[in-house]
């Protein structure tokens, strides 16, 4: 870290999640490493939007960011599906302890993450896991994935990490 008399800044490229947002100040993510940066003034994105971007820190004492550099944002779609876990899930499910968790890589890109829970619990989890957006966006700005879609049959959740075929308008 610079002493307190340095002016130059400190930049960091990388892909951020707004994780806090209000009149005054934003607070950003980076995906990659969970590292914290509090921006001094609010920037024009809502939380949970993943940012590419640069952020360069506020001399004298470097512990407050600005945005200096966007090269992409975007946000992610989050949804539960009428649909059942595949067949391909509910095998993998059924062959793992119950708690478990198994990430098995999409057909193209992406990734499907598939969590045993009690036969009485699926509807209990999937809400749970709904309530914790961070997580499921920063695993999709990890992934490069705009897309999640949680399906849930008695024992099974599955949740997919899924990119748009085309964005809907």
């Amino acid at each position: 870290m610079p002493e307190s008399g340095e002016e130059d800044p400190i930049r960091h490229d990388s892909t951020f999640l707004v994780t806090a947002r209000d009149g005054s100040s934003t607070v950003l993510r980076d995906v990659e490493s969970g590292q914290i940066y509090s921006l001094a003034t609010a920037i024009d994105f809502d939380r949970l939007t993943i940012i590419d971007g640069t952020v360069e820190s506020e001399p004298p004492l470097h512990v407050v960011y600005e945005l200096t550099g966007i090269t992409t944002a975007r946000t992610v779609d989050v949804e539960t599906s009428s649909e059942p876990p595949t067949a391909n899930t509910k095998q993998v499910a059924a062959n793992q302890p119950l708690g478990e968790m198994t990430r098995k890589p999409r057909a193209g890109t992406g990734e499907i993450h598939i969590i045993t829970v009690p036969d009485d619990n699926s509807t209990e989890a999937v809400a749970d896991i709904l309530d914790d957006k961070i997580t499921l966006c920063e695993r999709a700005a990890r992934l490069g994935i705009n897309r999640i879609e949680i399906r849930s049959a008695t024992g099974v959740v599955a949740v997919r990490y899924m990119p748009w075929q085309s964005r809907p308008s």
